[in-house]
């Protein structure tokens, strides 16, 4: 491709002549960018990174070295369809992750808005990653799971396959997580467990103490009073106000298709 002034790319760069680039993008030594790849504005990519074809990258995003971005799927069902890896801006992938584009179940990978995802992490075929999540290192997602907004996960996390991660949840670090896990609660242990409301996270975002506490109570009918979970559903609705934080609890409760994750289980 002839040199275009605006991309500040490294003379050992290998680009190819149709990767639609913007502004101000740097581009390391060593790295490699395939045919079919788009790179918005201001996007910066650190030596020996690979962004593969079918990667569209947003604005402002930050790849560093090692990064490999837009691999085909390790999915053995995986035919050469065209997919694509859909990442947003401001997203920054630290070192050596890998990330895969989607199969025909999707026909892509997505990647939220202001996302970090630290060293190592994995995020294979089909996933989608609400804005503002952080995985932190080793962090690996099998196909097709769900994330979304604000949501975190500790380092060494491993995630099953269609697994679904509700908003504002944080996972401790080792969690082994085969069962949907409810907006706004802490995970950890194993068998991944409730092991209480992200309150921390839940006040940095602006919520108040009371809605915290009425966060509290609906997990608390449905985790520690004892019953199971059709029962919890039954009860919520009769002794909890009905807010928009409760709706959004017993939805995805409801529409899980894996099961949630269990309450904590006291050793004797």
């Amino acid at each position: 491709m002839e040199h275009d002034p605006t991309i500040l790319h490294h003379t050992l760069a290998a680009i190819n002549k149709d990767a639609e680039i913007g502004k101000n993008v740097k581009i390391g030594p060593w790295v490699t960018i395939e045919n079919d790849v788009v790179i918005d504005d201001g996007t910066e990519i650190g030596a020996n990174a690979v962004i593969m074809s079918g990667t569209r990258i947003g604005k402002n995003c930050k790849i560093f070295p090692g990064a490999i971005v837009g691999a085909v799927p390790q999915d053995l069902k995986y035919a050469g369809e065209e997919t694509t890896l859909e990442i947003g801006d401001n997203v920054t992938i630290r070192e050596y992750c890998t990330l895969n584009r989607g199969t025909r179940a999707n026909y892509k990978t997505v990647i939220g808005n202001n996302c970090l995802l630290m060293a190592y992490v994995h995020v294979a075929h089909d996933c989608v990653i609400g804005e503002h999540c952080i995985l932190a290192n080793n962090a690996t997602l099998a196909g097709h799971v769900e994330i979304e907004e604000y949501a975190i996960l500790g380092g060494m996390t491993a995630v099953h396959q269609f697994v679904r991660i509700g908003a504002h949840s944080l996972l401790g670090g080792g969690t082994l997580l085969n069962k949907d896990v409810p907006p706004y609660i802490r995970v950890s242990r194993y068998p991944a467990s409730y092991i209480g409301v992200n309150t921390i996270g839940l006040r940095r975002k602006g919520l108040s103490s009371e809605k915290v506490r009425h966060i509290q109570d609906i997990y608390h009918q449905l985790f520690v009073t004892g019953g199971n979970v059709s029962q919890a559903l039954e009860v919520i609705p009769k002794l909890i106000e009905d807010t928009p934080e409760r709706q959004l609890i017993l939805d995805f409760v409801r529409e899980s298709k894996n099961g949630i994750v269990k309450g904590l289980r006291r050793r004797r």
